[in-house]
């Protein structure tokens, strides 16, 4: 019985060994050269088609990173990189291949073999992520991961922001190491809460390290400092930028920045799936807000009491279970007075009605502690005492106990204001 044949598709960007590869692979019995690809994106598209079975890909070939080498294994599509250069940088080459997903390595000086690897009928497995110690450096010390908070509210404007910067900055006022996460994908405004005037996004760089699998060791430089142990990642400076972040990048920043300190995501409203988002390799707008959700450890929900914030919340609350069944979900509703008519109790009964919530919190409505706080550039516990503030740090001690151990060293400033940490 004669076995199929083993399709391939190639990319290999412009480089000088394309002949050669071509040529070990029409010599191999059973492989097929399926097309030549332009580059990533036009090799993606043709996995799409179901037809290919492996991918031939050179290493450096723009746009190869871990979403769509993610994508290539969703399509039952097995990556194999080619690696070119001197022979010394072979190590540090299949090192990256490695981060990245893909374990099939073939040297350019050994293409001979590259029908063999393709005609291997092994399935390709996403290796595990590769932590490494310099020789000659001492081993990182070794830390309790952080607690993951993600802020998060329906339709309108609640005031996510305002209560993930709050509650950061209780957190770090404690002398917790707290890194504040724009995840925004309609336009974060952190940045401009905060007072950082900074034209380069520490949510694009750290897209672009983690697509590089360079993150693990390069991380500090997506931070800017805003306080002794408060550092924050700007956010998208357009909204049409989303793009650039692909599937994965936010949950991997928010699992390198967990291992130093604890981490508040502010993200979008939007819970929707986009079902043309994996045409192409093409992330979804609001897997920002997806991705963050499903690494929480609690889920802070923000909404108004006002009878428009509850109609939304009240579909809110249905909508995030269907997303984080199991995630503890805490609400905290902001601007709080009596003149709506609602007592705090009517409030916690109607929410009551449709979800089961680890905590309701109620922030009064101070706008002047607002006020006060966004026009100079200040969080709510450096811009003075205040009935809100009190309230926040209430609700950051409800989320992350206080462990009565010794502040954590934060991270400090350089110039420049990026942060480093000691």
């Amino acid at each position: 019985m004669v076995s199929p044949p083993v399709c391939v598709l190639v990319v290999a960007s412009g480089a000088a060994w394309e002949s050669r590869a071509l040529a070990a692979l029409g010599a191999r019995p059973g492989v097929v050269v399926l097309k030549r690809c332009v580059d990533v994106e036009d090799l993606l598209a043709a996995a799409t088609a179901g037809q290919a079975h492996v991918a031939v890909v050179a290493l450096d070939a723009p746009g190869l990173d871990t979403a769509a080498v993610e994508h290539l294994r969703r399509q039952h599509v097995r990556p194999v990189v080619i690696v070119a250069g001197a022979a010394a940088t072979h190590d540090q080459a299949r090192l990256r291949a490695h981060r990245i997903g893909v374990t099939a390595v073939v040297a350019e000086s050994e293409l001979d073999s590259l029908g063999a690897v393709v005609a291997d009928s092994t399935p390709d497995q996403a290796p595990r992520p590769v932590e490494q110690t310099p020789v000659g450096e001492p081993a990182p010390e070794v830390r309790d991961p952080g607690r993951v908070v993600v802020v998060w509210g329906p339709q309108g404007a609640p005031g996510r922001t305002t209560v993930a910067t709050g509650l950061a900055a209780a957190l770090a006022a404690r002398g917790e190491d707290t890194a504040l996460v724009d995840a925004d994908p309609y336009g974060g405004a952190l940045a401009q809460h905060l007072g950082v005037l900074d034209e380069v996004s520490g949510l694009l760089a750290a897209a672009r390290l983690s697509a590089a699998g360079t993150l693990a060791e390069r991380w500090p430089r997506v931070l800017r400092a805003v306080g002794p142990h408060l550092s924050v990642v700007t956010g998208l400076p357009r909204p049409d930028r989303w793009v650039e972040v692909r599937s994965g990048a936010v949950e991997h920043l928010v699992e390198t920045l967990r291992a130093h300190g604890h981490v508040v995501v502010d993200t979008g409203f939007c819970l929707e799936e986009d079902p043309a988002g994996d045409v192409g390799g093409r992330p979804s707008r609001n897997a920002m807000t997806l991705g963050s959700l499903g690494v929480a450890d609690e889920v802070v929900v923000v909404a108004t009491p006002d009878p428009v914030g509850l109609t939304r919340l009240a579909r809110g609350l249905v909508d995030l279970r269907e997303v984080v069944p199991a995630t503890p979900v805490r609400l905290v509703v902001n601007q709080h007075r009596s003149s709506l008519g609602w007592s705090e109790r009517e409030v916690r009964d109607m929410v009551g009605g449709f979800a089961r919530v680890a905590g309701v919190h109620f922030l009064p409505d101070d706008r002047v502690a607002v006020d006060r706080a966004l026009v100079a550039g200040r969080t709510l516990v450096e811009s003075g005492d205040s009935a809100l503030g009190r309230a926040v740090e209430d609700v950051a001690a409800a989320l992350v106990p206080a462990s009565g151990t010794a502040p954590r060293r934060g991270v400090r400033r350089r110039r420049g204001g990026r942060a480093r940490r000691p």
